[in-house]
């Protein structure tokens, strides 16, 4: 889950969004070292890309401007 996801300072990482309907390829899957899922309550199970884009990103940043 996002929220248990700690980015460490001074590693490069990749994100790989997929969409809505299909997600992400399950070969890419296969090669990721890590998959995070954004938590979510109640019906809705999906996001759209530039949400979930902007929550992790927003989550990452925020996570090493306060370890750093």
């Amino acid at each position: 889950m996002l929220n248990d996801f700690q980015p460490q300072p001074n590693t490069k990482y990749a994100f790989v969004f997929g969409n809505e309907v299909k997600g992400v390829a399950q070969d890419v899957v296969n090669a990721s070292d890590t998959v995070i899922e954004i938590p979510q309550y109640g019906t809705k199970h999906s996001l759209n890309i530039s949400v979930s884009c902007g929550v992790v990103v927003w989550d990452v940043f925020s996570k090493l401007v306060v370890s750093g």
